[in-house]
């Protein structure tokens, strides 16, 4: 049964997300940062890499994890993106508890460094985390009953579209730079967020989640 090993992997996340965010709190302590968005310390060229290959290690440990525990290509992603969501979510869940940070749930933070900068308000990631736990468990929950998500291709345009709207509205800052290089791109501080543009995406990724999951568009294993 592949749900008994729900619990395993959440734990997995939970406690990868405590290594995650204590490493985040010696790195603010180490360069005295109050604010992420106005103490980002200098461009140092020989740690910048470092974080960059932290950031893809990190990806590649939870799809590792993902694809040891499922049996199928669609429990194992489905695994990957449970796994990812809880680690977001207590990422910032144990921060509160270490540090008082964030102090609210719009609170900006710098997300992610690939392939260019991320930047959002604290909600923003938590909620489409909450998305790929909810999505992830339903089908963990099919897969269990032998049945099998497929997807036509208006449903992989979907998703995928709703991806390229949320990395669009993360990365739109960096973006309009563009071209520049690894310096200017470090010392970025984002203006706003565009609300509208994330709305539309999580939207559309939600309706994605929900009709792929849905009952109709199972198949029955045979």
């Amino acid at each position: 049964m592949e749900t008994k090993k729900l619990w395993w992997v959440g734990l997995f996340a939970i406690a990868m997300a405590y290594v995650e965010s204590a490493i985040v709190v010696y790195i603010r302590r180490i360069y005295g940062i109050s604010d992420l968005i106005i103490d980002i310390p200098p461009f140092d060229p020989v740690l910048a890499p470092i974080e960059v290959g932290r950031e893809l290690a990190t990806l590649i440990m939870l799809l590792a994890v993902g694809w040891a525990v499922g049996k199928s290509l669609q429990s194992r992603l489905s695994f990957t993106f449970i796994i990812f969501g809880v680690w977001d979510i207590f990422y910032y869940i144990w921060l509160k508890l270490f540090i008082g940070w964030p102090n609210s749930l719009f609170s900006p933070d710098i997300l992610f460094l690939i392939p260019l900068p991320w930047w959002g308000p604290v909600i923003a990631p938590v909620l489409i985390a909450c998305l790929m736990v909810a999505g992830g468990i339903l089908v963990v929950l099919s897969t269990d009953k032998g049945r099998k998500i497929r997807l036509s291709k208006i449903d992989w345009m979907t998703f995928i579209a709703s991806v390229l709207i949320l990395l669009y509205s993360f990365m739109e800052d960096a973006l309009s730079i563009m071209p520049a290089d690894v310096e200017t791109l470090a010392q970025l501080r984002p203006i706003s967020f565009n609300w509208s543009i994330y709305i539309i995406g999580l939207v559309i990724a939600g309706y994605a989640v929900l009709h792929t999951t849905w009952s109709g568009n199972q198949k029955e294993d045979l």
